[in-house]
């Protein structure tokens, strides 16, 4: 009886969930609303917090599966080209971000878009948010191990190759704190290309939206990756 219980209460958890994307899409995340999801079901608003305590609870879930769903695009991406096609393997990594995110604007303006108020996201959030960075971090990794070197070295003030050297402590990253920062700088602009393109920033400007966005991530995986001949 409890495995069937537990059937239930995982298909609900489900349900709740997809409506509240749904309302996300037409409403926005910051008027996700519990008592409306539970209307939808016909439940008792009351029955409803037995699954998300609260509004922000619903809100973690929500943001968790973003991150899941895209790493796990990501990380497929990745697996699917021989690992020494560095520069593919980063296009094919950034592609799957763009593509990920046209068709699923909610999803991607709910964790890359502006920030909710009243809602600070929980350390539970962590572990999935580094998965698709831990994709192109590994092909920097590589990278960097078969004498690859980046193209572009900027200025890099001390302040900040210390904050990445302690990035680097904390977590184990296998990659020194210059050439990190070099990669922070390239995911940042893939993010902000994404999100000006998504969020119609270049509209009546830019017709072929997904040929700019290569063009931009074959300059960029030559400044961090440094040319394919190299």
């Amino acid at each position: 009886m409890s495995g069937i219980r537990a059937r239930v209460r995982a298909e609900l958890t489900d349900e709740i969930k997809r409506l509240a994307r749904d309302q996300i899409r037409t409403e926005g995340a910051a008027n996700l609303s519990l008592r409306a999801i539970a209307r939808d079901l016909e439940m008792a608003s009351s029955a409803i917090y037995r699954y998300f305590p609260s509004r922000d609870d619903l809100l973690t879930a929500l943001i968790i599966d973003a991150y899941d769903d895209l790493g796990a695009l990501a990380e497929a991406a990745d697996a699917a080209v021989p690992s020494v096609e560095l520069h593919r393997r980063f296009r094919e990594v950034a592609l799957t971000a763009f593509r990920w995110a046209r068709a699923e604007p909610a999803q991607y303006g709910l964790i890359f878009g502006t920030p909710i108020p009243g809602y600070a996201a929980p350390t539970d959030t962590v572990g999935p948010a580094t998965r698709y960075t831990a994709v192109l971090i590994g092909v920097l990794a590589e990278a960097l191990r078969a004498g690859h070197r980046p193209l572009v070295e900027p200025h890099i003030s001390d302040l900040v190759l210390a904050d990445f050297a302690g990035l680097r402590e904390r977590t184990g990253i296998d990659v020194e704190p210059r050439a990190l920062v070099v990669g922070f700088h390239s995911w940042t602009s893939l993010f902000g290309t994404i999100s000006f393109l998504l969020f119609g920033h270049f509209h009546n400007v830019i017709e072929h939206e997904e040929a700019f966005f290569t063009d931009i991530v074959d300059h960029l995986a030559v400044e961090v990756l440094g040319r394919p001949d190299q």
